[in-house]
């Protein structure tokens, strides 16, 4: 499921990122330690600050690491080796997701 889909601000804390997908903010944190690209904005004080993309990327690692199963050194290897087919894979999936749902609402304005 995309994560990143009703997100509206231009950026996100660390907090609300852990809230988005049910992590420890710690977790972020290793994973940003862990992949070069993932590269949150920072403000004076130190804060993160993510944005949509950084968020895109976030869920990218998720999915490799949270529902794949891949190890760390797995999930860099796959993201170096394929990560413009992870794109538009997910891409693809959400076009089919879009397209379902629009006809889902076809089929239920037929039946009224």
């Amino acid at each position: 499921m995309d994560k990143t889909k009703n997100l509206t601000k231009l950026y996100y804390t660390i907090g609300e990122v852990s809230e988005i997908f049910e992590v420890s903010k710690s977790l972020i944190r290793y994973w940003e330690s862990e992949f070069t690209i993932l590269k949150p904005h920072k403000n004076s004080k130190g804060d993160r600050r993510f944005t949509k993309e950084n968020i895109q990327q976030l869920q990218l690692i998720y999915h490799l690491v949270k529902e794949r199963g891949f190890t760390l050194d797995g999930a860099k290897r796959e993201l170096r080796m394929n990560k413009s087919r992870y794109l538009q894979k997910k891409k693809l999936n959400e076009k089919l997701h879009s397209l379902k749902n629009n006809l889902e609402t076809l089929r239920n304005q037929l039946q009224n």
